[in-house]
């Protein structure tokens, strides 16, 4: 049996929340791209600012109880690395979370941002050398080998 490729081979990849989100409770993209981080084929970084926020919509918006999202945090920190950012980012204005979801970026040296966010995140197109791209467009990179090195 061959043994699977180091960390350091696999893409690094920032989810923004609402990847998650639509990833656990919808089939589609998403679902597709979360998947890939649980088999261990990319390896997804989240910050505790990333996962408060899905815990956040869980509960609020999806009437998760208490229980039931701290159940889903759980399961994806089991295949998920969890990273604190040392540095600030304001690179959008308007919505300063998203800020939040840059610094993980630097912090990780994400190779990719998958994200839903068209008003803000999706139009910077890259970032610190973090490509930014929707679920999508992020499947059809990994499976063309040119695309992505």
């Amino acid at each position: 049996m061959r043994p699977g490729p180091s960390l350091r081979a696999l893409l690094r990849v920032v989810l923004d929340t609402n990847v998650i989100i639509s990833g656990l409770l919808f089939d589609g993209n998403e679902r597709q791209t979360l998947n890939l981080g649980r088999d261990g084929r990319i390896q997804i970084y989240l910050s505790p600012f990333i996962l408060g926020e899905v815990d956040g919509v869980l509960q609020r918006k999806f009437h998760h109880s208490a229980g039931q999202s701290a159940a889903r945090l759980a399961e994806i920190r089991q295949w998920a690395r969890i990273i604190e950012p040392a540095q600030s980012v304001s690179a959008i204005s308007r919505k300063d979370a998203d800020n939040r979801i840059l610094e993980c970026c630097l912090e990780c040296r994400a190779d990719y941002l998958v994200t839903g966010d068209r008003r803000d995140l999706l139009p910077l197109r890259s970032f610190g050398g973090t490509v930014i791209c929707n679920a999508a467009a992020f499947l059809i990179l990994l499976a063309d080998p040119a695309e992505t090195g």
